[in-house]
């Protein structure tokens, strides 16, 4: 699943391609994904002016001129293919995963403008589209969901509220949606090594200066993937068919066996399950 980098990315991509564009026609094929596609979508949306394309945690928001919003979640499998019919490869993936060649199936939703057509394919549909008429119930839609990690709120006080009494492990903790928006499996192995944490540390025990440690490195963490366009884990492109570099850089994850990356560290990257998800480990640089 693509994580906030890969998630920005495609935001921006999208961004630089539909803003202030006009969506002339919708036509959807299978209305029947995560959350089935609302009987009168197509009429809220054709003739709308896309005003802006943000992005939180890890959905995308259209922002349409009658200050109503389209939510986009990708899933586990979900891409959005932009066709240009004014370019000679007309079709370019702007989502996680890449392919040279428009796929022929799960073509679920179509978005015609004047000289181009973005189409959302998901094979799995665990992804979603969704239709809101008023900010309010937008927020309402996030209402359970912890801050974004580049929010305000995301600070030294609501960690430190959040963590006491926490028996939950650190690394659980930062992948729960409710605690913080936005974080994955990658990015959490990555930030937890870079603050010198233990994934097994609970909540409760982590200290005023890890957690600073970790609000730091989050941010920092996040903002250099985004810079190297993504981590390219499987052939993941930009609206330009670039592909991301940050998974070059990666100091723990996928690094199984090898050497950790720290100064005067002669210890290995191990890797084991913490629920039933893949997480890696320098037992020198991340003491228990």
């Amino acid at each position: 699943m693509p994580e906030l980098p890969e998630v920005e990315i495609v935001k921006r991509s999208l961004k630089n391609k539909v803003n202030y564009k006009k969506i002339k026609k919708i036509i959807i094929t299978n209305r029947d994904l995560r959350f089935k596609i609302q009987k009168n979508f197509e009429k809220n949306l054709e003739g709308r002016i896309i005003t802006n394309v943000s992005r939180f945690s890890k959905y995308i928001i259209l922002v349409l001129d009658n200050n109503n919003y389209c939510l986009i979640h990708l899933g586990m499998s979900g891409t959005l293919h932009l066709v240009d019919y004014k370019k000679k490869e007309k079709m370019t993936n702007l989502s996680f995963y890449h392919s040279k060649i428009l796929p022929k199936n799960h073509n679920h939703i179509r978005i015609k403008f004047s000289n181009f057509t973005i189409i959302y394919n998901d094979p799995r549909r665990f992804g979603f589209i969704k239709y809101f008429n008023s900010h309010q119930k937008l927020n309402n839609f996030f209402k359970n969901y912890g801050p974004d990690p580049f929010e305000k709120s995301f600070n030294i006080k609501y960690l430190k509220k959040k963590l006491k009494d926490k028996k939950k492990n650190i690394k659980n903790l930062l992948l729960d949606q409710k605690f913080i928006s936005g974080i994955g499996n990658i990015y959490a192995n990555e930030i937890l090594f870079y603050s010198k944490i233990n994934p097994f540390k609970k909540g409760e025990n982590i200290s005023n200066y890890e957690i600073n440690k970790i609000l730091k490195i989050s941010k920092s963490v996040l903002n250099k993937a985004i810079k190297k366009g993504g981590s390219s884990i499987r052939d993941f492109k930009n609206s330009k068919g670039k592909k991301g570099s940050y998974q070059e850089e990666f100091a723990v994850y996928g690094r199984e066996k090898k050497n950790c990356k720290s100064r005067n560290c002669n210890f290995k990257i191990i890797k084991i399950n913490i629920s039933n998800r893949s997480t890696y480990i320098c037992n020198n640089c991340q003491k228990k």
